[in-house]
């Protein structure tokens, strides 16, 4: 008899790279929303809110979407928003934002307004 568990795990060999490299942006998108506080009714004052780690998280999404892009296929699009959205959020956030092409991730994506 098979453990029910032990069949439900993928080896990572077996995983196509698109589906790592979009787990990956997730996983940074997500992260980043979190700490821009958007998962909170009022992102001012979230307890989550941190800009510094958001806008390193920002940064790697964009160096991986940015570099992965021509693989992404039909992915490519949704997560290109997603980090242009963060992206945008970051600099509403911040007191005093960033110069166009130098907020977070723009040196991969080039200046977001």
């Amino acid at each position: 008899m098979t453990d029910p568990l032990e069949d439900s795990i993928r080896d990572l060999g077996d995983v196509p790279s698109i589906e790592v490299i979009s787990r990956a942006a997730v996983m940074l998108l997500s992260a980043a929303a979190e700490r821009l506080g958007l998962a909170d009714p009022d992102p001012d004052n979230s307890p989550r809110r941190d800009l510094d780690e958001a806008r390193r998280l920002i940064t790697g999404l964009a160096g991986l979407v940015t570099a992965t892009s021509e693989y992404l296929g039909p992915h490519a699009a949704p997560l290109k928003d997603g980090l242009q959205s963060v992206q945008r959020a970051f600099r509403e956030a911040s007191a005093v934002p960033d110069e166009p092409g130098q907020g977070p991730g723009e040196k991969f994506t080039g200046p977001v307004y």
